[in-house]
């Protein structure tokens, strides 16, 4: 008996200690607020892999749904030890306090910035067998034939779908509006014919694309994309109109300084190397890095502009 408790003392301590080792290791969770296999998912995996690779070891958590709410009260509420980030945008960040009558987070206090990680415009993209081509003729289309068209997004409170709501309002035409949890189901969709267009970003969309299957009818910013050269922006159509789409890194509020500066660098490292902007621009991402200072400059240009233009909406709230 003596012998057996000696035998199970020593396997506890050994299974202790290794998981203390564990612990100290430190494994850095990414949580990113929509389905594996979207666009944002993909570059945030390629970010992870790269972290990785130079010795801060970096996995993806997906955890969709709530138009990123579920993810963000999950990082909220996370140790500020640094090793849980989120995948942030201006809608978990902003926008989201005026779409929700009550959010179990506070963007404020829950969350530290870490450094914005990418940027891309907004893009409207269609089934190609569709009687338009461009948003112009889809504007023409949406007043002819009232209700006639299935527009899908990401989620509701995400930007996606707010710059098209803000635009077809501008215009007096409305379409039907179908939220899914991220690119990857709202893709599917499509491909199924569920849907007629979808608000998004180039980077889930390329594939099919290049396939035939989807055509870009617009482009949400002043510059035509390099990965689609001939579509056109919605200012070339005549709609002086852009939404830029930021993507940023968050950590635990309350996380120390030196942390934040550490997980820093440790992103900027990788957003700088010019073989992973290669890789990035290839699959339509545009890395941006820079401080925490700097995302709080742009965070706050963003939230200037949309929490208004949501309020004046007067969207129900969840």
């Amino acid at each position: 008996m003596t012998v057996r408790r000696l035998i199970l003392g020593a396997l506890l301590a050994v299974s202790t200690a290794f998981g203390s080792a564990v612990a100290q290791q430190g494994i850095t969770k990414i949580v990113v607020p929509f389905n594996p296999g979207g666009g944002t998912d993909t570059y945030v995996r390629m970010l992870a892999e790269e972290m990785t690779k130079r010795g801060t070891r970096v996995i993806v958590e997906n955890k969709p749904g709530g138009s990123g709410v579920i993810a963000a009260d999950y990082v909220a509420k996370a140790k500020p030890d640094g090793q849980t980030l989120i995948m942030s945008f201006v809608g978990i960040l902003g926008t989201n306090t005026v779409l929700f009558e009550k959010l179990p987070y506070d963007p404020q206090k829950d969350f530290t910035s870490v450094s914005q990680i990418a940027y891309q415009p907004t893009i409207i993209v269609g089934r190609t067998e569709l009687p338009y081509k461009n948003i112009k003729e889809m504007v023409e289309y949406a007043k002819a034939n009232p209700g006639k068209i299935n527009r899908g997004s990401p989620g509701a409170a995400i930007l996606s779908n707010l710059a098209p709501i803000m635009f077809e309002r501008s215009q007096g035409i409305s379409t039907n509006h179908i939220p899914f949890g991220g690119d990857a189901q709202a893709i599917q969709a499509m491909l199924s014919d569920s849907i007629d267009i979808y608000g998004t970003s180039i980077t889930s969309a390329l594939p099919h694309i290049k396939s035939g299957k989807f055509r870009v009818l617009g482009v949400m910013d002043g510059e035509r994309l390099s990965q689609v050269p001939d579509a056109p922006t919605f200012k070339e159509q005549g709609f002086d109109f852009d939404a830029p789409l930021r993507y940023y890194l968050s950590v635990t509020g309350g996380t120390p300084k030196e942390v934040v500066t550490k997980l820093n660098r440790a992103v900027n490292e990788v957003i700088a190397d010019p073989a992973f902007v290669t890789r990035a621009r290839a699959i339509g991402m545009e890395p941006r890095g820079g401080s925490a200072e700097d995302m709080d400059k742009f965070l706050r240009v963003e939230i200037d502009r949309w929490v208004p233009v949501v309020k004046s909406l007067n969207l129900p709230k969840s």
